[in-house]
C-alpha cells in the first residue's frame, strides 16, 4: 500500500451494503468485504452466518486522506446505516450484522469516539456501535466482493442496497 494511503474498517450491516455506500466517495480507493472482530481464524461466510465466530461482516476501505478523511468516513458511516439498531439492520439479523468500528491507530480511536460522541447528541434512542481496534482482518470470498455492481438486478441489490444508494444520493 502507498505511504499516503490509508484504511479504515467498518461493520455497519450487510458488507455488500456498506461495500456499495463506500465504492461510491471520492477519494476511496477500494473496499474490501470481510469478517472481523472474532475468534475464528479465516472464516468462512457460511461460518460467520452462524454466529457463532463472533465475527462481523466488514469493509475495509483504503483512502487517500488528502481527498476524504478519516473523519468524513465516519460521516458517511453514521448516515448509512441504523447506529442505535442492536445487531440488526434492516432485514439482517445477528451478531455478524452489528455496528462496528474496527480502529487501525490510536488516532483513528480518538477520531471515533469523538465523531461517535457528537452523533449520539442527535438521537433520542443510545448509540450501540462499538469502536475496537483491530486485531484481524479477514476477506470474504471472491463472490462477495463488488456484489452491488456486478448483481445490481438482484432481488437484495433492488430492495435494500439501491434505495440505500438513492437516499444517500449515491446513485
Amino acid at each position: 500500500m502507498p505511504e499516503e494511503l490509508e484504511k479504515a474498517t467498518f461493520g455497519a450491516g450487510c458488507f455488500w451494503c456498506v461495500e456499495a455506500v463506500f465504492q461510491r466517495i471520492k477519494g476511496v480507493k477500494s473496499v474490501v468485504s470481510g469478517f472481523s472482530g472474532g475468534t475464528v481464524e479465516n472464516p468462512t461466510y457460511e461460518e460467520v452466518c452462524s454466529g457463532k465466530t463472533g465475527h462481523a461482516e466488514v469493509v475495509q476501505i483504503t483512502f487517500d486522506p488528502k481527498i476524504v478523511s478519516y473523519g468524513e468516513l465516519l460521516e458517511v458511516f453514521w448516515i448509512a446505516h441504523d447506529s442505535t439498531s442492536l445487531n440488526r439492520q434492516g432485514p439482517d439479523v445477528g451478531t455478524q450484522y452489528r455496528s462496528v468500528i474496527f480502529y487501525h491507530n490510536e488516532e483513528q480511536k480518538r477520531i471515533a469516539e469523538r465523531s461517535k460522541a457528537e452523533v449520539a447528541k442527535k438521537f433520542d434512542k443510545p448509540i450501540v456501535t462499538e469502536i475496537k481496534p483491530l486485531n484481524n482482518f479477514y476477506k470474504a470470498e471472491g463472490y462477495h466482493q463488488d456484489y452491488y455492481n456486478r448483481n445490481r438486478n438482484a432481488p437484495y441489490c433492488q430492495l435494500v442496497i439501491h434505495p440505500k444508494l438513492e437516499k444517500l444520493k449515491l446513485e
